[in-house]
């Protein structure tokens, strides 16, 4: 293994360390940006000290160009940490892609976490939900006082339908429909677990899906509509 590798190594891991402890803001005691100037600093120059001592044994144009292939080399791994939130936003909007309303959990610069929901191709945020242990998909919509259970989800989730009260009047998208309000145990979308959220069922065959409405979305901290994606704050 030659130096040139054993450098590379050493950056590697450094920066690994830094990932590793973004949140504690410290590696070995030091605050991370101390720690991060270390990493890429000392490897630099340990590169240009062995450029300089190969040169003696090489043409300028050899050394020059091998130094500019580590220099290069460096710049990325260093340019990968600084972006890290960009390359973790780019994968969240991947994952969003590939798989239709799966919530993304992100964390920010100041440390703070976020669930993202990326827009569908309806032009609509549509998240799965956890609910009474199962996963269904709903539409979010700040419109709904209450979250909206279709007849087909309330049953999926083990209520009986049939044995409810619908005496709650509710406009939905095909119009006037009859509701009755229910109590679920634990509602969660990725990390946000809420406990006995009011809810209601609506008639059968007046919903077309169901509705993450205001009985649970008032409940978080923050909730932000950034162009194509909307961030839950717990």
């Amino acid at each position: 293994m030659n130096g040139f590798t054993v450098v590379l190594l050493i950056l590697g891991a450094g920066l690994a360390l830094l990932v590793y402890n973004h949140d504690s803001g410290r590696t070995f005691g030091m605050a991370n940006e101390d720690f991060g100037s270390l990493v890429y600093l000392i490897p630099i120059a340990a590169l240009l000290s062995a450029g300089v001592l190969q040169g003696r044994r090489g043409n300028l144009g050899t050394v020059a160009r091998q130094l500019a292939i580590w220099l290069v080399i460096i710049m990325a791994l260093v340019a990968a940490y600084l972006y890290r939130n960009d390359f973790s936003s780019f994968g969240a909007r991947m994952t969003a892609g590939l798989m239709p309303g799966t919530a993304v959990v992100t964390t920010s610069s100041d440390g703070s976490s976020a669930v993202v929901i990326h827009k569908t191709l309806g032009d609509h945020f549509k998240a799965n939900v956890g609910v009474e242990g199962k996963v269904l998909p709903m539409l979010v919509d700040t419109g709904a006082s209450s979250i909206v259970l279709t007849y087909e989800d309330a049953n999926r989730i083990g209520l009986d339908p049939s044995a409810l009260s619908y005496s709650v009047t509710v406009m939905t998208a095909n119009g006037r429909a009859q509701a009755a309000p229910v109590r679920l145990s634990e509602v969660s979308i990725g990390p946000i677990v809420r406990r006995d959220v009011r809810a209601m069922v609506a008639e059968e065959g007046r919903l077309d899906e169901s509705l993450l409405g205001m009985t649970f979305l008032s409940t978080l901290s923050s909730m932000q509509m950034q162009s194509d994606e909307l961030r839950l704050k717990d």
